[in-house]
């Protein structure tokens, strides 16, 4: 296993920004017959300890699989964190990055929850450092504190809400509409996307995902003249630019749901190019095309995989499983105070049963964006 370091945007108390480094470690390749000798292990350990995987879209084609052939879910952070506080089993297997083995704790404090590499994390939650949060929110009191998933524990501890990108269109929609000025944090093109299509006064922590932050317009618009009959799917984490050239604006089961409904048969997809597994099982015979980022003709930073979920692995899933290695712990009082935005959110997504799809942008009907 060989390291890689990447580039991320970190911002302080005070709002100033610079660029920090993190380290992300590259998995050895496995072989065909040792895909398959860990997949059976994994099945079975995970059957034996009375275990549920849940896996994240982003991550690789066998996980996703085993997940799905064993009784876990596949699926956004939103229907992740759903599925694991309702399942019956106390052992829940996250495949994903640290906040959501986190987010599943504080869902289920009385499950063990473990993860196949607890270092694999997230340039969002490393440039949202708790502290500096808190200060920042302690200027600015009069403000709701909304913060994005993809945030530590500690973070959330801090806030009023928690959203995903599927239902924070229509949770800051509700509170502007109750006369409330919002702080964002931590993702600045979501941040910017949701204060363009809602008009709220929102102040915005400067943080931004190094997979979607790749993305380039012109390199986009380039491909969508070879292409000119397919559809643009763009998660709104992207540059403003991109996001403007997007037929459908969504979260990863918004822009799901757009490959399996829509009528082209070529779509181009801006974000994390490992959902294209998904989508293929989905939606087979139609053509799928991963948008261009920075990197494939410059300095590849992501080349629209997160460094940090190619981390999981099955190895991963036995080792954690058989010699109960990479538990997530939350300290209580954190996670005490954290569980209050994570239930706002979920249960606002009861009560509204429209609030994953309050926008409908460009050719399918019923998408809604993110």
């Amino acid at each position: 296993m060989t390291e890689a370091v990447y580039d991320y945007t970190r911002q302080d108390a005070t709002g100033a920004t610079c660029t920090a480094h993190a380290w992300a470690k590259v998995p050895a390749p496995l072989t065909k017959p040792q895909r398959a000798e860990l997949k059976a292990r994994a099945a079975a350990l995970l059957k034996a300890k009375g275990a549920v995987l849940v896996s994240h879209y982003y991550v690789e084609d066998d996980l996703q699989d085993l997940a799905l052939e064993t009784g876990g879910c596949v699926a956004d952070s939103l229907e992740m964190a759903r599925f694991g506080r309702d399942h019956a089993s106390q052992t829940l297997v996250v495949a994903g990055v640290r906040f959501m083995g986190e987010t599943a704790k504080i869902l289920s404090p009385d499950k063990r929850v473990l993860m196949p590499d607890l270092e694999a994390t997230c340039s969002l939650d490393l440039g949202c450092p708790p502290d500096d949060f808190a200060r920042f929110c302690d200027a600015h009191p009069d403000r709701q504190v909304v913060v994005y998933a993809n945030t530590s524990a500690a973070v959330k501890a801090r806030a009023d809400w928690m959203v995903t990108s599927s239902c924070a269109l229509a949770i800051v929609s509700h509170l502007k509409d109750q006369g409330q000025k919002i702080l964002w944090a931590p993702d600045r093109h979501l941040g910017r996307y949701i204060q363009q299509e809602t008009g709220a006064d929102m102040l915005l922590w400067n943080g931004a995902c190094i997979v979607h932050d790749e993305f380039r317009a012109t390199e986009l618009e380039l491909l969508k003249e070879e292409h000119p009959d397919a559809m643009v799917l763009v998660h709104p984490e992207s540059p403003d630019e991109v996001v403007k050239l997007a037929d459908v604006v969504g979260s990863t089961s918004q822009m799901l749901k757009a490959v399996i409904d829509g009528k082209a048969k070529e779509y181009i997809v801006a974000t994390d190019n490992q959902i294209m597994h998904r989508m293929r099982q989905l939606a087979p015979g139609k053509t799928l095309i991963e948008a261009p980022t920075a990197g494939n003709s410059a300095t590849c930073k992501s080349c629209a995989h997160c460094p940090w979920m190619a981390m999981n692995g099955l190895q991963g899933v036995v080792d954690c499983l058989e010699r109960g290695i990479g538990e997530v712990h939350v300290d209580p009082t954190v996670g005490q105070q954290a569980v209050r935005c994570i239930d706002r959110m979920l249960d606002f997504v009861a009560a509204h049963p429209g609030a994953l799809a309050p926008k409908v942008q460009g050719m399918v009907r019923g998408i809604g964006a993110a």
